[in-house]
């Protein structure tokens, strides 16, 4: 018999690729944190021997979920501003606090609180946009989750630096310090259109170009951003981009709610991806992201939860369910994504989005072993004749029990292994008090 590492037993499997294939009663055979089998139970009863076993026979097993966009230590506003407007919400209430509070503490503790959130919802990997993105390195490194993380960059002073100059000294410092590996990696985050300057959007095509990274930017978000493009470079926010040198296969664009029909034929021949929020984007009023029009052009689209300041959860499971009934009611169409469709968004979609389709995103031999287990025993998806419909439409995160990362068991029956959550509670207390205050006038 064949030594592996462990092998997981689940009623049903989801590889996602290949499209439409269900396995039943069925396992996955890890070793060296990679998957090296998916067979029936026999087969990996007769041909495995195996360190570690878990028997899920309630549940199904699907690649875990990416969330390709979110700003992980801002679940420390998580309800702090609601109910308002995307401008009057940062500018009144969230930037304010971020230059009087966000230190490297408040991003330890509010990374640290988003990891548990997420992996407690099945999500292994995700894409952050924060400032002390060396500060998340380091929770990211000790947590063992899956990350990519953003060097943020803006053309104003912020906790992170005070001018362009800084913003490209400190975080190209932090890129050359911590090289990616097979878990860590890094991408240039300039926020928005509207908060950085074209001499710095060139310096960072610039070093996309050099250095072969991924730029994530949120583009196209609201009204707002596109009437100011306007007004200030005579162009849509796109077309800037394009004019700048930024419209490539390496532009990860998080929103797109406000695209005009060439713009999406644009994406779609510059490779560009575009990232879905439809949560945060319902609450903000921002408006309705095309996604049917994007997946006909053929546009890669990723799900993305946004920041729990704007959400308010980092809930993939939610997320599906939002993204596939909104792109519905906004195609007036019931075959818009369906649920095969949103589940590979949040996760193959996720994967190609990031840059690692060919490293997680499906479960297939050779990949890392990111994998979720849910448990559809509950009566809240009872009975079961789709599981992958059970998933989209009726399952929470709470039936989420296990998840493994690259072949590391990190929740195991709910439960975040090697976490103190009384120690973390209370930091989050601490900072809530701070946060709480009343800003100054």
């Amino acid at each position: 018999m064949e030594p592996v590492d462990t092998l997981i037993f689940a009623r049903w499997i989801i590889p996602v690729v290949p499209r439409n294939r269900l396995l039943e009663d069925a396992a996955v055979a890890i070793r060296n944190g990679r998957i090296v089998a998916i067979c029936p139970r026999e087969k990996a009863c007769t041909g495995f021997q195996a360190a570690e076993a878990f028997h899920l026979q309630e549940h199904v097993l699907i690649p875990g979920l990416v969330n390709a966009h979110t700003h992980a230590a801002m679940t420390l506003m998580r309800g702090i501003a609601d109910d308002l407007p995307l401008m009057e919400w940062l500018n009144e209430h969230i930037w304010p606090r971020e230059l009087r509070w966000v230190d490297p503490d408040f991003v330890r503790v509010g990374t640290r609180l988003a990891v548990v959130e997420m992996l407690r919802g099945g999500t292994t990997c995700f894409a952050d946009m924060y400032f002390y993105p060396d500060v998340a390195w380091q929770v990211v490194q000790e947590a063992g989750i899956r990350a990519m993380l953003g060097l943020i960059f803006v053309d104003f002073p912020t906790p992170w630096a005070r001018c362009p100059d800084e913003y490209f000294v400190k975080n190209m410092g932090l890129y050359q310090e911590h090289p990616a590996d097979d878990r860590i990696g890094w991408m240039l985050a300039p926020h928005a259109p509207y908060s950085v300057s074209d001499e710095m959007f060139q310096q960072i095509a610039e070093v996309s170009q050099r250095e072969k990274l991924r730029i994530h930017i949120h583009l196209h978000e609201t009204l707002t951003e596109v009437d100011e493009s306007l007004d200030r470079y005579r162009q849509r926010p796109l077309e800037r981009m394009a004019r700048l040198g930024l419209l490539n296969e390496r532009l990860m664009a998080v929103h797109g709610v406000h695209l005009e029909e060439g713009e999406i034929e644009q994406l779609a021949n510059h490779g560009c991806v575009m990232v879905h929020c439809p949560e945060s984007n319902l609450k903000l009023a921002s408006g309705f992201c095309p996604v049917a029009r994007l997946h006909q052009a053929e546009v890669p689209l990723g799900l993305g939860t946004d920041g729990a300041a704007s959400n308010n959860d980092l809930d993939m499971l939610g997320e599906m369910r939002t993204a596939a009934l909104l792109a519905k009611g906004v195609a007036h169409d019931p075959e818009a994504l369906p649920a095969e469709s949103a589940l590979a968004m949040a996760t193959m979609g996720g994967a190609t989005a990031l840059g690692l389709d060919d490293q997680i995103g499906s479960l297939e031999v050779g990949k890392w072993a990111d994998i979720t287990a849910i448990d559809l025993s509950w009566p809240e998806t009872q009975p079961v004749y789709d599981p992958v419909s059970q998933i989209v439409y009726a399952a929470s995160r709470h039936q989420v029990t296990d998840v493994w990362v690259g072949g590391r068991q990190l929740l195991a029956n709910r439960q975040v292994v090697g976490l103190d959550w009384p120690e973390l509670q209370n930091e989050i207390a601490t900072w809530q008090q701070r946060l709480g205050q009343p800003l100054e006038l």
